[in-house]
């Protein structure tokens, strides 16, 4: 549902036209899925909204030719042009800026604010991954020494027992789910809505709202757009860094088996032959225990430098060199 600034509702009959369009005010979006009964929310008014439910013959012919990322592109394109044409013919007209935003056909449109915005969400998506690794780090330095304790008799287990990794995978995952169920929104929590701290609503400024509010082509001054273009090269700087030091780790594992470092590539195929051959020659248990154990050794055996793996893997050779 979308709540809209007519211009032609304040406008004679004569003056309405479209030199105005109409002013989005906001949107709200209610999954089904989210509906609940009897959610204690106040009654401020009521509003009548038609829901058609229409369900096709079972078919598995969507499954055989999936539509690419430019398809469904083209495609979507295609049909908001067809529903605001339609729309515009009813009575009364719809206006395409109002398709456009319902079908969320201008998400694509710039946004400082929305960029911010998705960083912080794939920061979120990944804390629980960060944790992990920081929670792996503190146990192999013996932080807890406890904790420390208890994963070698967890890896004793699961090497000589390794029927057991599977369900011991699902049980933590379910163990994570339970311990969750106390977020889960009560019966009378409020219908999920927009989220202003999620979406960076409080701490976007005057000059990040008007461009994202602004037209293509731009409407402002060329002063406003320079300073707007040396804004996005600092941020496509900030990019091209982070895209430059994955392709470098990339070409780096190349490295290891193309003779870029024949010296490098040939300790790396050395190696690789001398461990072929240990797994060959002793249990994979052994191995497993062995390894686990070296891992989480006491911090009186680790050496404060860098691993020799890690100071073989960076001097490799990357194509960095070789840009102009």
């Amino acid at each position: 549902m979308g709540i809209f600034d007519s211009s032609g509702a304040s406008e004679s009959e004569g003056e309405k036209s479209a030199t105005r369009p109409d002013l989005r005010m906001g949107k709200v979006r209610i999954r089904i899925s989210s509906l609940e009964t009897d959610n204690g929310v106040k009654k401020m008014g009521e509003i009548e909204v038609a829901v058609r439910f229409i369900r096709s013959a079972p078919t598995l012919d969507f499954l055989h030719k999936p539509l690419g990322v430019v398809q469904q592109e083209v495609l979507r394109s295609t049909a908001v042009k067809i529903i605001a044409v339609h729309l515009s013919r009813s009575e009364p007209p719809m206006r395409r800026e109002v398709v456009l935003h319902m079908l969320d056909a201008d998400t694509h449109a710039f946004s400082m604010r929305k960029v911010r915005a998705n960083w912080v969400r794939i920061i979120n998506v990944i804390a629980g991954v960060i944790d992990i690794v920081r929670w792996i780090d503190d146990t192999r330095v013996w932080k807890n020494p406890t904790a420390t304790v208890l994963v070698h008799a967890l890896l004793v287990l699961l090497v000589w027992f390794p029927d057991l990794i599977v369900p011991t995978l699902a049980f933590y995952v379910f163990a994570i789910g339970a311990w969750n169920y106390r977020f889960l929104r009560s019966s009378k929590a409020a219908l999920p809505h927009f989220d202003p701290k999620l979406s960076l609503a409080e701490a976007v400024d005057r000059e990040e709202l008007d461009e994202e509010f602004d037209g293509m082509p731009s409407g402002r001054s060329p002063e406003t757009v320079r300073a707007r273009y040396d804004k996005l090269r600092a941020v496509g700087a900030r990019v091209q860094t982070v895209l430059g030091d994955l392709a470098a780790q990339g070409e780096r594992v190349q490295a290891l088996v193309t003779w870029r470092d024949p010296r490098a590539t040939g300790i790396f195929v050395g190696l690789c032959f001398v461990v072929a051959m240990i797994l060959y020659l002793v249990p994979t248990k052994m191995v497993a225990m062995a390894s686990g154990f070296y891992c989480f050794r006491h911090p009186i055996f680790r050496d404060r430098m860098p691993s020799p793996a890690l100071n073989f893997f960076r001097r490799l050779p990357s194509l960095s060199d070789r840009l102009m």
